[in-house]
């Protein structure tokens, strides 16, 4: 009987900045393993949960399969993590109830986000996903950061009810007379969006179903086709992860990861 929670982490091969990504290492372990070690951390204690790699190589595969994890082939050709999942989902028999996206390249995932995310499906929602509240030095810091990397770093604006209205690469909401603001409280009214999707079968599968939209491919956020497909996403609070929780695109990625499990241990399990 398949898991009523499907867990995917895609993990393709090819990437133009950081040529076969799931396979490199960050202080002394592959990223693929990493990702895979935080997953099994995180659902610690949770029933009816299934992981699994999806791929597009053969030697990737192997290497999931030597951490003792699934792991699905599936075709180069598919564009986003969201439709590896929905194909390596597929491939499982009868069909589970909840589909989430893991992206392989973060494995510093925030403490809890996989969690909330399984807990706001089953409560409900069609689609959840986790975001940070920043507090202001973490606010000048993702505008420090947008200076040099402008499409680095999601923002999302949220109604009370959590309900995400809109998510952008730039940095939404602008805020008027933010010197009293900063003066009246501690956390800015910035929420950055964390790429951990969870979906129920349906959302998933008409999500894949649709092309891209223009405001889509505009800022390049996947998560936009839902909200014009009129499909309601519900955001989770979670708190800070240890590191930045951006993914690993980069050689400068990897190399700040290293000094900062260097300077203050290493989080994964």
């Amino acid at each position: 009987m398949n898991p009523s929670t499907l867990i995917v982490i895609p993990a393709r091969a090819g990437s133009s900045r950081l040529p076969r990504k799931p396979l490199r290492l960050i202080a002394g372990r592959t990223l693929l393993h990493r990702t895979i070690a935080m997953a099994r951390a995180a659902t610690a204690g949770l029933s009816d949960i299934q992981l699994l790699v999806a791929t597009d190589d053969e030697e990737i595969a192997a290497h999931a399969r030597a951490a003792g994890c699934d792991a699905a082939m599936t075709e180069s050709a598919i564009a986003t993590g969201s439709g590896r999942a929905l194909a390596a989902a597929r491939q499982c028999g009868s069909e589970p109830r909840f589909i989430v996206n893991l992206q392989g390249d973060s494995p510093f995932q925030p403490q809890g986000a996989l969690r909330a995310v399984i807990a706001a499906l089953e409560a409900g929602a069609q689609v959840a996903t986790p975001v940070i509240a920043l507090d202001w030095p973490a606010l000048d810091a993702l505008r420090d950061h947008k200076t040099r990397s402008p499409f680095s770093g999601t923002t999302c604006a949220r109604a009370p009810d959590g309900r995400a209205l809109w998510f952008s690469k730039t940095i939404i909401p602008a805020i008027r007379d933010e010197d009293a603001l900063r003066q009246s409280q501690p956390l800015s009214p910035v929420w950055r969006h964390v790429g951990l999707y969870g979906y129920t079968l349906d959302a998933l599968t008409r999500f894949e179903a649709t092309p891209p939209t223009a405001l889509e491919t505009l800022e390049g956020l996947e998560q936009l086709r839902l909200l014009e497909l009129g499909i309601p996403i519900t955001t989770v609070p979670v708190p800070p992860p240890v590191f930045d929780s951006s993914g690993i695109d980069t050689e400068a990625d990897i190399a700040r990861v290293e000094a900062l499990i260097a300077a203050h241990g290493d989080p994964t399990p």
